[in-house]
C-alpha cells in the first residue's frame, strides 16, 4: 500500500509534560508501535520549547533564561550566514544538528531498542511560526526584515533535513510534521503575508524532506493555503474544529486525489474533556467529523484509509504521566476499534 495509506493508525503531535525523558520515551514505545514520534519535553528545559529547539547555530541567536532573539549587530552575523549559505548548497546538515542540550527526548528516543515501526515521525516548528516568535534585538519579529525571512525557511529546512537522516536509525520511512500554530492568525495583523509568501516559505522547509511532509494548525485557518503546499499530511484538531475543514470540500477531495492524509486530531489534550470521553465517544465524534465530506461526494472507506488519528495538538499541557497515558489508551483504543469495525 501507499504509505500515505495509513488506515486510522495513531501518532502523536510531538510534545509531553514529562521532564523525565526515559518515562516520555517508554510510554511513546508502549502506545505508537506503528508509528512513535520523539517527545519534545519544554517542562525540561526552556531550550525545548518549540522556539528555542531549532535555534541552535542559527545566525546571530542568543538565548538569555526564558527569551530568545537574534542580535543582528553581533560581529559574527556575517560569517555565520556565508556558513548558512554554504551548508544550504551542499546539503550539510551536519553543521546544524539539533543536540542533546535541545532535545533530550529526541537522543534518548534515538537510543530505545526493539522497535520495528511501519515509519517514525519527527516535528519541527514551521517558519511562520519561528519567524513570528523570534525576534530581533529591538523586539520585532525577525520575519518581518526581508533579508532574514528566506533565511528562516532553508535554516528550518536544514534542521528537518539534518533530523529525518537521523530518525531513519529507526525506520526508513519518515514523517516530518512542519507545525504552525501561528496559521490561525492567517489573515490578520499578525500574519501579514499573502498566501503565495507562505506557501513559498513552507515548501522551502518540505523541499527538505525526502520522506513524508506534514503540516500541523492546531485551531482554525485558511485550510486552502495548507493544502495547496507541498505537504503530504494536514494534521488538525478534528476534536474542536471538525467542521472548519469541512467548509472546502472540493479542496479535500483533491488533496485525496494527489494521496494526501488528513490526521484527525480527535483526542482532547485537556484533562477535563478527557475524563469525559471514552472510545465509543470519539469513535462517534470521528464519524460525525467525517459525515460532512462524506455527503459531498468523498468515500468514506478513503477518508479511513488515507488517515492518521493523533491527539488535537500537543500533550505538554496535560498534569502529567498518567494523564498522556490516558490521552494515548483512548488514541490507540479509538485505532483499534476503527481498523476493527471498517477496515
Amino acid at each position: 500500500m501507499p504509505l500515505t495509506e495509513f488506515g486510522c493508525l495513531p501518532t502523536v503531535i510531538g510534545s509531553m509534560p514529562q521532564t523525565d525523558p526515559a518515562e516520555a520515551c517508554a510510554l511513546v514505545a508502549r502506545y505508537l508501535k506503528d508509528i512513535p514520534a520523539w517527545p519534545q519535553l519544554p517542562n525540561r528545559s526552556f531550550l525545548e520549547n518549540m522556539y528555542a529547539q531549532y535555534s541552535q547555530g542559527f545566525p546571530g541567536v542568543v538565548i538569555e533564561g526564558n527569551r530568545i532573539y537574534v542580535d543582528r549587530a553581533r560581529g559574527d552575523v556575517a560569517e555565520s550566514l556565508v556558513q548558512l549559505y554554504t551548508a544550504y548548497e551542499k546539503h550539510d546538515t551536519d553543521k546544524y544538528p539539533i543536540s542533546e542540550n535541545y532535545a533530550q527526548g529526541l537522543h534518548t528516543f534515538l537510543a530505545l531498542k526493539g522497535m520495528s515501526p511501519l515509519a517514525v515521525k519527527g516535528q519541527i516548528t514551521g517558519p511562520v511560526t519561528w519567524g513570528l516568535t523570534v525576534t530581533d534585538e529591538e523586539g520585532r519579529a525577525i520575519i518581518y526584515d526581508d533579508s532574514f525571512q528566506d533565511i528562516v525557511a532553508m535554516f528550518l529546512g536544514l534542521k528537518a533535513e539534518w533530523q529525518e537522516r537521523t530518525l531513519r536509525q529507526i525506520s526508513k520511512n519518515t514523517i516530518i510534521f512542519v507545525d504552525e500554530p501561528y496559521m490561525t492568525a492567517f489573515g490578520s495583523v499578525a500574519v501579514p503575508f499573502d498566501k503565495v509568501r507562505v506557501i513559498k516559505l513552507l515548501n522551502e522547509v518540505f523541499s527538505h524532506i525526502r520522506g513524508i511532509k506534514g503540516v500541523h494548525c492546531c485551531g482554525n485557518t485558511d485550510w486552502p493555503v495548507l493544502l495547496q503546499t507541498n505537504t503530504q499530511i494536514l494534521s488538525f484538531d478534528a476534536y474542536s474544529y471538525a467542521g472548519s475543514l469541512s467548509l472546502y470540500p472540493a479542496e479535500v477531495e483533491a488533496f485525496l486525489a494527489r494521496k494526501g492524509c488528513i490526521a484527525w486530531g480527535i483526542v482532547p489534550n485537556e484533562v477535563e474533556a478527557l475524563a469525559g470521553e471514552t472510545v465509543s465517544s470519539l469513535k462517534d465524534r470521528l464519524e460525525a467529523a467525517m459525515a460532512p465530506f462524506s455527503r459531498n461526494g468523498m468515500g468514506f472507506g478513503q477518508l479511513l484509509g488515507q488517515a492518521l488519528l493523533t491527539p488535537c495538538c500537543g500533550l505538554a499541557g496535560l498534569p502529567d504521566g498518567e494523564a498522556v497515558a490516558t490521552a494515548l489508551e483512548l488514541l490507540t483504543g479509538l485505532s483499534v476499534a476503527i481498523r476493527k469495525r471498517y477496515l
